[in-house]
C-alpha cells in the first residue's frame, strides 16, 4: 500500500476532525523519524493508517478480538483499546502490509515492551501532534526531541496519570510497557 493509497482510505474513512488528528500525527512522525533514524515512509504509512478502525463497530471489533485469538483481556477493558489491534490485523489482512507497519499500528494505544523506534515513534506522535493540548504537552514535544525512551516513558506516565485520577482500571500490557522502559538505578 502506498502512503497515497492510505492517505484516500483514511480521509474517506474517518470523520474530518479525526483526519486532521491524523495528518498532525503524520507530520510529527515524519519529524520523529527523521530525527532518530527512523525508515520515514514506514513511520509515514503507520501514521496515516494508526486510527483506521476507530469508529468501527465495537462488537464488530470485538469479534475480531476473539476470531484473531488475540489478548481476551481486551474485552474487559474499554472499547477504545481495540481499535489499534483490531485496525492493524484488519489492514494487514487487506492490504499485506510490511510488518514492522503493522507493529506500530498495533501498539499505539497501548505499548509493548520492547517496542521498535517504529513503534516508539507512533506512540508518540499520536500523544504529542500540534492539534493536541493539554496540561503538559508542549513539555512531552520537548522531550521528544532529546530522547525518544525518554519521550515514551513520559507519554507513558502521562497517560496512567490521567487514567489513574479518571479512576478507571489500566491495560496491563500499558503498564507492562511502562516497567519496561523505565530504567531502574
Amino acid at each position: 500500500m502506498t502512503y497515497e493509497e492510505a492517505q484516500s482510505l483514511i480521509e474517506a474513512t474517518l470523520p474530518e476532525k479525526r483526519y486532521i488528528h491524523t495528518l498532525g500525527v503524520v507530520e510529527t512522525a515524519d519529524r520523529l523519524a527523521r530525527l532518530y533514524g527512523v525508515d520515514i515512509e514506514q513511520a509515514r504509512l503507520a501514521a496515516m493508517l494508526h486510527d483506521y478502525a476507530k469508529y468501527f463497530d465495537a462488537d464488530m471489533m470485538r469479534q475480531v478480538v476473539i476470531e484473531e485469538n488475540l489478548d481476551p483481556s481486551l474485552l474487559e477493558f474499554d472499547d477504545e483499546l481495540l481499535h489499534a489491534p483490531v485496525g492493524a490485523i484488519l489492514l494487514d489482512r487487506a492490504y499485506d502490509l510490511d510488518p514492522a507497519v503493522v507493529s506500530a499500528i498495533k501498539n499505539h494505544t497501548t505499548g509493548e515492551p520492547g517496542m521498535s523506534r517504529l513503534d516508539q515513534i507512533l506512540f508518540v506522535a499520536d500523544a504529542i501532534e500540534p492539534n493536541r493540548s493539554y496540561p503538559g504537552v508542549d513539555t512531552l514535544r520537548d522531550l521528544a526531541d532529546r530522547s525518544l525512551e525518554a519521550a515514551v516513558v513520559a507519554t507513558l506516565r502521562q497517560t496512567i496519570d490521567y487514567l489513574l485520577k479518571k479512576s478507571v482500571r489500566i491495560f496491563p500490557l500499558t503498564i507492562e510497557t511502562y516497567n519496561h522502559f523505565v530504567k531502574t538505578p
